[in-house]
């Protein structure tokens, strides 16, 4: 019984963890221990979450906070074009959850990389790999034709 109830505090422990977080008016920089994550793991919902308010709701660079930014962010619906028509999947992925970097880009002060805060927690890890995938696939769908 004990047990139990130590397994009960723990998972609702977790859970408050795993809360979406409020928004400040100075977060400070993007880490997994400030960051909390949202209940989705579905493209739209992460993009809306992470990605809208630099990037805009329909990736074009335009988002609330472009101008508070020293570097404008990237027109997400243009990467395909900027690489011969094809939409690089693997390649964002690996942007998104900074294994791969780009000048001025995702890894800087301005421009978080999210694969370490959608991966925050230990038994995550598999989850944060989806939220980068779903997200990724999800801005493959914004591309210009």
């Amino acid at each position: 019984m004990f047990s139990r109830m130590v397994w009960c505090v723990m998972l609702a422990g977790a859970l408050f963890l795993l809360a979406p977080a409020q928004v400040k008016e100075n977060p400070g920089p993007m880490n997994p221990e400030t960051t909390r994550l949202i209940d989705s793991l579905e493209g739209p919902a992460l993009y809306k979450a992470y990605c809208a308010v630099c990037h805009g709701n329909k990736g074009r660079g335009d988002g609330p906070m472009m101008a508070a930014l020293k570097v404008a962010p990237t027109d997400l619906t243009r990467i395909a074009a900027g690489n011969k028509g094809v939409y690089p999947a693997a390649r964002v992925e690996r942007i998104i959850s900074g294994e791969e970097q780009i000048p001025g880009g995702h890894g800087t002060g301005a421009m978080p990389v999210w694969g370490p805060i959608f991966s925050q927690v230990a038994w995550d890890q598999d989850l944060g790999r989806v939220r980068v995938h779903n997200l990724a696939t999800y801005i493959g769908k914004l591309q210009a034709h």
